[in-house]
């Protein structure tokens, strides 16, 4: 399987890794455009967008390092950058010094909002299509992330309510926290299950 090479792309499986790869470099694209609008990088885009969205645990360098895919000296460079322009605050964890918290200031966080449109292109084009043909490819697209994440080429952040681990009001009789969250095995407030989470495991159906 040589995907590249068009003359051996001659089944489905090698066709749809060729569009894959181009839907890749329109999102590359993309995220260069707004970068130099905003005078951000690429990464520092999806770093103001992983602070926005990811839960209060993993906003630290590592879990940026994670999130994009890089080096924890790279993740500390992106850092760096967005704090020279006021868009995020660095604060060592008290409990353990040596792990340094992320958040978007309010400068951060008006950029962060201003960044949602990045991918709408892509998205008015899947609009586009039939509603059965978006079905399609939703479920074709969730089995080929569901593979790459087996083999460990990517790692699906998505919010609580679909997980394995979620408990929907566990604690009913606890207002800050009625969830339960079985992979920490701690109690979840409301808010906390709307962002995205590195152990998401997906439900069963």
């Amino acid at each position: 399987m040589r995907a590249f090479n068009p003359i051996q792309r001659v089944d489905f499986s090698g066709h749809i890794t060729i569009a894959l790869y181009r839907i890749s470099q329109a999102i590359n694209h993309l995220l260069r455009e707004r970068g130099e609008a905003a005078q951000l990088s690429p990464a520092q885009i999806q770093a103001l967008i992983f602070l926005k969205y990811a839960r209060p645990g993993v906003r630290t360098i590592g879990g940026l390092a994670d999130r994009l895919a890089i080096t924890d000296a790279t993740a500390s460079g992106v850092s760096d950058a967005l704090e020279r322009k006021r868009l995020v605050k660095r604060t060592p964890l008290s409990t353990d010094r040596r792990t340094v918290t992320l958040a978007l200031t309010a400068e951060g966080q008006q950029a962060s909002e201003a960044l949602e449109d990045t991918l709408d292109d892509i998205e008015q084009v899947i609009q586009s299509l039939p509603e059965t043909d978006q079905e399609t490819v939703y479920r074709a697209m969730q089995a080929i992330v569901r593979g790459l994440q087996e083999a460990g080429h990517v790692k699906v952040y998505e919010m609580c309510w679909g997980c394995q681990f979620f408990r929907q009001n566990a604690h009913p009789e606890n207002p800050h926290g009625p969830h339960h969250c079985a992979f920490v095995d701690a109690p979840l407030p409301e808010p906390d299950t709307y962002f995205e989470c590195p152990d998401f495991l997906p439900r069963e159906t």
